[in-house]
């Protein structure tokens, strides 16, 4: 077997088996098969697709290329959550507590924020004392002791992921939905649970752009899953406007704390209590939405998702008088307004420009190795649909430096639109339509 057969087979828009593929990806983690080879075949599925049998074939591959993380002790179903990134998009956060306080075991692996969008990781990090880097004794440990524990990707984990992903990365194949798939689900994958759902955003803040390309990931991914014989459900999510209230790292902790109190903004309430809805359905304990939804409610107007989360906090070293304490005060130091310029309707805040200004202001990062400040971020006193007069104030920026924030001021002016009813943006942000669809089976 031959790696420019395969790429020939590729590149004339065949169908590859699981062997060829299979052989490719060894050789890829072996370093048998040089970088410019892969790249060649990186480039064919971009142009000519995959199967979902092959982009099955692929992720199996990529997950096998490694370890596979081992939860049999874990004394119930788990089920973990994956959003495909946005603006704001601290879901994860408060949706892990609710889940676990409804019975699920919720075996969370996260990421950092690279481009515009942020990654839970560096948003934990912001906890003082807050583990993210947990071995797999402690891991399964704090799942059983609260419900769920949250990590990053291990190096032994999907390592042909980290390869291709950075070959995509430099050869202009990030946007394939098979490769996406692939990516996406061999990390999930090899964290050994038993059930997935998927958070698939799309708009201007997300990297899939129309719904119809959002809905054909969701697809994949839904369909991909379930021939590696995990329970899947997808949620396609509106990423036009940023997400709540807060972005930014410890701010969005901050949001998290609000939205398990019961007093967070409509839209970040509505998608975490939908998708502990389906996160409930798929460990078995709703047998409908409005059931999974009615138990998440529960665990919030009860208490005991807060409960569980500063227990998570704790087991992981995080210390949680501080974290309290620090609530609403914390901030940094360099600080903007952006203030109206007009009077009027906002119809729009573009999530995609918010994201590039939050690089600036140190929310995000533009290579994996830069720092991000924990006390950088947005406040958003106005959103889409706000009715503001000229020189109202619509955000609090700060910084992690005070040269950052005129630059970063003049690219949030610009994000925001003005208009008559909102009815000129394609952002969905209120709650009630924050939900663009669901995808079950790949129906």
């Amino acid at each position: 077997m031959r790696a420019v057969d395969i790429i020939t087979r590729k590149r004339d828009g065949q169908v590859l088996s699981r062997e060829e593929i299979g052989f490719l990806i060894e050789g890829c983690v072996k370093g048998n098969i040089p970088d410019y080879q892969i790249s060649a075949w990186l480039m064919a599925v971009f142009f000519k697709g995959m199967t979902a049998e092959e982009t099955a074939f692929l992720t199996d591959s990529m997950l096998h290329s490694g370890e596979i993380v081992d939860l049999s002790d874990i004394p119930g179903k788990t089920v973990d959550k994956h959003s495909t990134g946005g603006v704001g998009d601290k879901i994860s956060i408060p949706l892990a507590p609710i889940a676990a306080a409804c019975g699920v075991f919720v075996p969370m692996m996260s990421g950092r924020g690279l481009g515009h969008t942020g990654g839970t990781l560096d948003k934990l990090d912001s906890i003082t004392g807050y583990r993210t880097r947990l071995p797999q004794e402690d891991f399964n440990r704090i799942i059983k002791e609260c419900g769920y524990a949250m990590t990053g990707q291990t190096e032994k984990v999907a390592p042909a992921d980290k390869i291709l992903y950075a070959l995509r990365d430099v050869t202009g194949t990030v946007e394939s939905i098979p490769l996406i798939t692939a990516s996406i689900m061999s990390k999930k994958a090899a964290e050994g649970t038993g059930a997935l759902v998927f958070d698939v955003k799309c708009g201007n803040g997300a990297f899939m752009k129309t719904p119809a390309d959002a809905e054909k990931l969701a697809s994949m991914l839904v369909n991909t899953g379930k021939a590696l014989g995990k329970k899947c459900s997808a949620l396609i999510t509106a990423m036009d406007n940023p997400l709540g209230k807060m972005t930014g790292n410890f701010l969005e902790i901050e949001e998290s704390m609000d939205i398990l109190e019961g007093k967070g903004p409509a839209d970040t309430t509505e998608l975490t209590l939908e998708l502990a809805a389906r996160m409930n359905m798929l460990a078995g304990k709703a047998s409908s939405p409005e059931e999974g939804r009615k138990a998440a409610e529960e665990a919030v107007s009860s208490g005991r998702a807060m409960e569980i989360f500063l227990k998570n906090v704790a087991l992981q070293g995080g210390d949680g008088k501080k974290l309290l304490a620090d609530r609403g005060r914390r901030r940094s130091q360099y600080k903007t307004e952006i203030r109206a310029e007009n009077s009027g309707t906002i119809s729009a805040i573009n999530a995609y420009e918010v994201g590039k200004a939050g690089i600036v202001l140190g929310i995000g990062r533009t290579r994996a190795d830069e720092e991000v400040c924990p006390d950088a971020g947005i406040i958003f006193h106005a959103k889409q649909g706000t009715e503001v007069k000229k020189g109202d104030i619509i955000m609090e920026a700060y910084g992690k430096n005070s040269s950052c924030l005129a630059e970063a001021a003049a690219m949030l002016e610009k994000t925001i639109v003005y208009g008559g009813d909102g009815g000129e943006s394609s952002g969905h942000t209120s709650a009630g339509n924050i939900i663009l669809k669901e995808i079950t089976d790949g129906k």
